[in-house]
């Protein structure tokens, strides 16, 4: 079972323009709303690879119930801690160049009542043959520790974790060893202090590291390049698959996915890396935050490439 928490759920509205004018006048050529939040990004895309989740996080307001709703229909489990305040409201302008620009709204306060019903709610679900996604921000009210404080609470149960957060949600729960991490490059030399670009080789001696302290399998995305997959006894790159991109929104959320999915299913490595990469790439396809279609994924898999290091 997966279960991915989505504490910072929010509306995603992605418009499409020509270019985007700062200071001027933008004529939108298309709107669509998406339930989004990344914990709820990569259950949709697992239902759309065919397996099964139970969503859960906060929720509030009209937008509260709009994700709930979304997710009914589309057949997605739900489990939600309510709270009084409506949820976030997220803006992504993407430009016929692909370039896209995004305006994220903080989120509502929680309260410690609030945080203390999904605690109780996520060790309750805990146990051996779970696997807990804790991906994305957190709101207001929030100490940063929480990801760290809930994973190990989980892994005492026995269950495994996957955690794909940046800055100080990074730093503060990358000690309690996540089974699976995917930070990007970016994260990777934030955290380890670079004010450089790192190259692969120092990127696999980070993520080396990384595996050091009880960390299964370490998936360092590199955008359109690829992505690294590294584990204690198997190292691989993949170079990005070439596919026409609408825009790159969701397509992290999506290598989430498909990594949660093959971890719970028991894919060998390689296979689990060859999914990742086509459902990204297949993600990158869709507009707004929509999941990528399990026929687009099968047919993306036979492009991928994988090179040993």
């Amino acid at each position: 079972m997966i279960i991915t928490v989505t504490m910072n759920p929010a509306i995603d509205k992605t418009v499409d323009l020509e270019r985007f004018e700062h200071g001027g006048l933008n004529r939108v050529s298309n709107v669509i709303m998406d339930a989004g939040g990344k914990g709820i990004n990569v259950s949709k895309t697992i239902k759309e690879l065919g397996g099964e989740t139970i969503a859960t996080g906060f929720q509030g307001g009209s937008s509260g119930t709009l994700i709930l709703d979304t997710l009914n229909e589309l057949g997605i489990n739900s489990d939600f801690v309510k709270i009084n305040k409506e949820i976030r409201t997220n803006l992504k302008v993407v430009e016929n160049n692909g370039f896209v620009t995004e305006f994220n709204e903080p989120g509502p306060m929680i309260t410690p009542e609030e945080l203390e019903l999904l605690v109780n709610k996520l060790v309750n679900y805990a146990k051996e043959d779970v696997l807990f996604v804790f991906s994305g921000s957190i709101p207001k009210g929030i100490d940063p520790s929480i990801y760290g404080s809930l994973i190990k609470k989980v892994k005492e149960k026995g269950a495994k974790v996957l955690l794909d957060a940046d800055g100080e949600l990074f730093v503060g729960a990358v000690d309690t060893k996540p089974d699976i991490i995917k930070p990007n490059r970016h994260e990777l030399e934030k955290y380890f202090s670079l004010d450089y670009r790192a190259d692969e080789n120092e990127l696999i001696q980070m993520g080396n590291q990384l595996l050091d302290k009880g960390i299964k399998l370490v998936a360092i995305s590199l955008g359109q390049m690829g992505a690294l997959f590294l584990t204690k006894e198997r190292k691989v790159r993949c170079p990005g698959l070439k596919v026409e991109a609408h825009s790159t929104v969701g397509a992290g959320d999506a290598m989430v996915a498909a990594l949660s999915y093959g971890y719970d299913q028991g894919f060998d490595f390689l296979d689990m890396v060859k999914l990742s990469m086509a459902t990204s790439a297949g993600a990158v396809i869709t507009k707004g935050t929509k999941p990528p279609n399990r026929e687009v994924v099968e047919q993306l898999i036979k492009d991928v490439e994988i090179i040993e290091i």
